[in-house]
């Protein structure tokens, strides 16, 4: 099968290449290389993918790698994941995660693609709302233009799968970490926690760390994509996380057991809590663990344990 990725080289991106490639796919890489590494492909590379760096907001350049790769599958990752950056400026954020998608979708109809997994988000998207976990029928309230343009997405999803035809399935992440996540860029909790740990400096927590989030291993993201690609007659929207509430004190206590730690080791300081963010987030998967046959594998201690091993083996070069 011929599967294109947006955002490839990015942190959730690469880790889906690679699992293409494992079960014999024919890859195409589409990244602007903003936050997207191409070390995260060396392997990938080696193993003959095609790689793009292009912008999703360029159409035109779009268009042409989709024409020349004829993919049938898109995992359309690429967006702009910020989201201090998108309530500063709503306008380039929308650019990005409307403007891009809507590129990414017109040029799959053109080309004929048979299916279209788009990414987005769960907590983001559903915002302050009950219940928790947090369903697919709830309605949305996101607090951040991030999760306002990653909604629109969606809606721009089931309008070109309603008047075209195109087949199109979105996932809605958790809380995602893991190898390959950047500790110094726009990252998850757990890999700045994990960089600060290496680098002998103290985590900062924002807020009092009673904030909870659907902690999401990204193997188990890998596999929800892999799931939606291979069920055509799912559509809509799907969650994609473990169904259960961690908290950010309860993330740096099983950093500390991963790292061999005592309880009074690697102490937080404590900052004031950030505009925008929720208190509690996590996300109902009975959709798709019925209908997609996915469930999160990996627990929190296990996951946090892989993600230290590969942290510490990237540090030490």
């Amino acid at each position: 099968m011929r599967a294109l990725v947006t955002g490839g080289a990015g942190f959730i991106g690469s880790n889906l290449v690679d699992a293409l490639l494992d079960r014999g796919d024919e890859v195409t890489v589409v990244d602007n290389l903003a936050t997207g590494r191409i070390g995260n492909l060396d392997g990938a590379r080696r193993r003959g993918i095609a790689f793009h760096e292009v912008d999703i907001t360029d159409a035109e350049a779009v268009a042409k790698v989709f024409a020349g790769a004829r993919p049938d599958i898109v995992f359309h990752l690429a967006a702009q994941i910020d989201v201090r950056k998108s309530i500063e400026d709503p306008a380039w954020d929308a650019g990005v995660n409307v403007g891009g998608t809507i590129n990414v979708l017109e040029a799959a109809r053109r080309s004929g693609v048979a299916r279209v997994v788009n990414t987005s988000t769960g907590g983001a998207i559903y915002g302050d709302v009950e219940p928790i976990p947090t369903p697919e029928t709830v309605a949305p309230r996101p607090m951040a233009a991030y999760g306002t343009s990653k909604l629109c997405a969606e809606t721009y999803c089931g309008w070109y799968e309603r008047l075209y035809g195109l087949s199109v399935v979105t996932l809605r992440y958790g809380n995602v970490y893991g190898p390959r996540q950047d500790p110094l860029g726009e990252a998850g909790v757990i890999a700045i926690f994990c960089g600060r740990l290496i680098a002998g400096e103290r985590p900062t927590i924002f807020g009092d760390g009673r904030q909870t989030r659907d902690y999401t291993y990204v193997a188990d993201v890998v596999a929800a994509n892999l799931a939606a690609a291979s069920h055509p007659e799912a559509h809509g929207v799907y969650n994609a996380g473990t169904g259960r509430e961690s908290s950010v004190l309860e993330v740096l206590a099983a950093l500390r057991r991963a790292a061999g730690l005592g309880d009074d080791e690697f102490e937080p300081e404590f900052a004031p809590a950030r505009l925008g963010e929720l208190q509690r987030s996590a996300l109902d998967v009975s959709r798709a663990r019925a209908e997609l046959g996915f469930s999160a594998e990996a627990g929190l201690e296990d996951g946090m344990k892989r993600t230290l091993e590969w942290a510490r083996e990237t540090a030490a070069g």
